[in-house]
């Protein structure tokens, strides 16, 4: 039990893949040279884990594997985190895991129970302290993403996320987390994954 599509991103860019867009990401901010880039919004059409593996110098396969495992809330030994943790991967920007287990559990339960829900989301920013405090030089409140809205439409489980990231560098560690999101999401439901759209 799905809603029809009636899904205005049809008018976005659409990826194939994520090495697409992130591809497409560098080259349109390579002029620039700090590979910035704002207000980007763009459709991956094949948001599997296989496919959203994108590895890059800054993030091998294993740093990928290491970020979103400590993002899903997922056990990960300290070899792991001593390899890996370093602060020009995001540091707590990119750092998820606050009641991100309870969060999932949320969303599987609200498609579960009401599958033409909106409500299925993953709030990144503020989960305990509310946004009144914000504080621009507390990295920990000025998460890269900021919310991750799954939606079951045609048969399949969607996934919009709406992200303040600024550097392309850092995309392919978020799109292997969502990826791996979706994906755990889509089999607790038991539906195949569809399109992610980023925004």
């Amino acid at each position: 039990k799905c809603a029809p599509s009636n899904n205005l991103n049809v008018a976005y860019p659409h990826f194939a893949t994520a090495t697409e867009i992130y591809d497409h990401l560098r080259e349109i901010t390579k002029p620039g040279g700090e590979y910035v880039v704002r207000n980007f919004v763009g459709v991956i059409e094949d948001i599997s884990v296989a496919a959203s593996t994108v590895e890059t110098r800054l993030f091998p396969k294993d740093a990928l594997d290491y970020y979103t495992k400590k993002n899903m809330g997922w056990d990960y030994s300290q070899e792991e985190y001593d390899t890996w943790q370093m602060p020009e991967r995001g540091g707590e920007q990119g750092d998820y895991r606050d009641g991100m287990s309870e969060k999932i559990t949320n969303v599987i339960d609200c498609l579960k129970t009401e599958p033409f829900s909106k409500r299925g989301i993953i709030p990144i920013p503020f989960a305990t302290e509310g946004s009144a405090t914000v504080d621009w030089t507390n990295q920990g409140q000025t998460k890269c993403c900021r919310e991750l809205h799954f939606y079951l439409e045609d048969g399949k489980l969607k996934c919009t996320g709406i992200v303040r990231m600024q550097n392309a560098n850092i995309f392919v560690k978020n799109i292997h987390f969502f990826a791996t999101l979706i994906d755990h999401v889509a089999k607790e439901l038991n539906v195949p994954v569809g399109e992610y759209t980023h925004w």
